[in-house]
């Protein structure tokens, strides 16, 4: 627990100007605040914090309103006031958007924490600090840091890749211009080859942190974003062969409070409600206004031409616990019956009070990596092996559905990666991956979705974003993404 409050303090140092009533000599500055192997670990938290902080920050619904908007299965719902948040459902955001400004700023003030953590906890004297301890924080840092490059570059392409922190305003330092998309992956990829030295489990104290699994979970996802089947394959075949993670028998329990960073999950935004506002946001988005005493936003909504909840057969047992058509009224004891509203992060220990979800966000969890698993080795092999067919149907038989191998067992290449992707789908629900699905599968396929579920504005540019015109404004360095100049 002291860990945990640690993270919110020492992000006020990185993130935001704080007045203190204390002695002046307790004022703490990062020349002299790396020290001690105490303030390595609380700097290392701080990047953890930059996943979840008040308010809309990246895991903390900033990626549902300014990227999963952009699909087929998310719409601004009639309490989904912003502008900005509304052009991107619509598909009509452009380089003046908020929400892009604000996925670009918050993901390089994260970068920025993992820098300096990663370059000055190399810097404390050996006296203060364990070596093991000492190699451990910098690869989480490192972690931390692959994480959200990985997120830019599937965002916005090439960007700026910078590995150190800013200590003289230069133009040299303050000017950096982009790096190739592959470039960008070399340096995800480095990052993640030295953190999977990492531990493969905590103390209970410590539960949360980026463990080896993690890495290889993560590097798994980003060879197959990248296309290389081989090692994606090998790479998810690493964490299953691990047998540290399994899938839970009820697909409830990824998401009960109960069973937070259970046997399932691999890596989780931590949230707990009432306390220090880090509830998840995401509850109380999406719970329906209708039943007296939800006190629902329902700012999040299904985009109903896309046909999200009909996927689901009524013997899925994913069905009522992604959705919710109907709840009892706390208030007046009422039944009330309501279109499908998304229901995985709504926490009856907060009802009423939904902003205080105590509901961890799944960052990776095992299924992925059984369904990473299974595309990879389908297009590794031309077509799926028995392994890619036992992969996929883990989560079938898991959700109660035929498996199949049974239902279609002579599948081709592009048959079964239909199903992979119509799996992750449904799987993946609200977990800030359609997307990124979408997106990787390239502008024809989404643009085709799209126009299909009723976006008809979709055009090739969106399986982009653009470069925020307030960042080219402040860089001279930086060029518009090639997509989006003169659209």
């Amino acid at each position: 627990m002291k860990k945990i409050v640690r993270i919110a303090i020492v992000a006020g140092f990185f993130s935001s100007c704080v007045s203190l009533e204390e002695k002046p000599q307790s004022f703490v500055t990062s020349e002299n605040f790396y020290k001690t192997d105490e303030q390595a670990i609380a700097a290392v938290n701080a990047g953890y914090r930059k996943l979840y902080e008040t308010g809309q920050s990246l895991y903390n619904s900033l990626f549902q309103i300014g990227v999963e908007m952009a699909t087929d299965d998310y719409a601004a719902g009639p309490r989904a006031r912003n502008a900005h948040v509304r052009a991107i459902s619509g598909l009509t955001h452009d380089p003046l958007n908020d929400r892009m400004e604000q996925l670009w700023k918050q993901s390089y003030d994260a970068i920025n924490v993992s820098n300096i953590a990663v370059d000055r906890i190399a810097l404390i004297d050996a006296a203060e600090i364990e070596e093991t301890l000492r190699s451990r924080l910098i690869n989480e840092a490192k972690f931390l840091r692959a994480l959200h490059y990985f997120n830019l570059v599937r965002w916005f392409g090439g960007v700026p890749v910078v590995l150190h922190e800013t200590t003289e305003l230069t133009p040299e330092n303050l000017y950096v211009e982009k790096s190739s998309e592959d470039l960008v992956y070399q340096q995800i990829i480095a990052d993640l080859t030295d953190a999977e030295a990492l531990p493969t489990t905590y103390a209970s104290s410590d539960v949360g942190r980026a463990t080896s699994g993690a890495v290889k979970s993560l590097l798994s996802k980003v060879y197959l974003t990248h296309k290389e089947w081989k090692k994606a394959a090998d790479k998810s075949k690493e964490v299953i062969d691990s047998k540290t993670y399994a899938l839970f028998t009820d697909f409830a329990d990824v998401f009960n409070v109960a069973t937070k960073n259970g046997k399932e999950h691999i890596f989780s935004a931590q949230f707990k409600g009432y306390f220090n506002y880090q509830g998840n946001s995401l509850a109380s988005r999406s719970a329906p206004t209708e039943p007296p005493g939800i006190n629902g936003d329902y700012a999040d909504m299904i985009n109903k031409p896309g046909k999200l909840y009909e996927s689901f057969s009524d013997t899925d047992k994913r069905k009522n616990i992604t959705f919710v058509t109907s709840m009892v009224s706390p208030t007046d004891g009422k039944t009330y019956t309501f279109e499908p509203h998304l229901y995985k992060y709504y926490d009856p220990a907060a009802v009423g009070s939904q902003g205080n979800s105590s509901k961890n966000l799944p960052i990776l969890r095992y299924a992925e990596v059984l369904l990473i698993y299974a595309e990879a080795l389908n297009e590794d092999n031309n077509g799926p092996t028995a392994e890619a067919y036992g992969a996929i149907d883990e989560i079938r038989t898991r959700a109660g559905i035929t498996k199949l191998a049974d239902s279609n067992p002579a599948l081709n290449i592009d048959a079964f990666r239909d199903f992979v992707f119509q799996e992750r789908r449904k799987e993946l629900v609200f977990e800030y991956q359609r997307w990124f699905d979408l997106a990787r599968r390239g502008a024809d396929y989404y643009v085709a979705t799209l126009k299909a579920a009723g976006k008809t504005n979709a055009a090739p540019r969106h399986i982009h974003f653009p470069t925020p015109q307030r960042e080219i404004n402040l860089n001279p360095k930086l060029k518009q993404h090639p997509d989006w100049i003169n659209y």
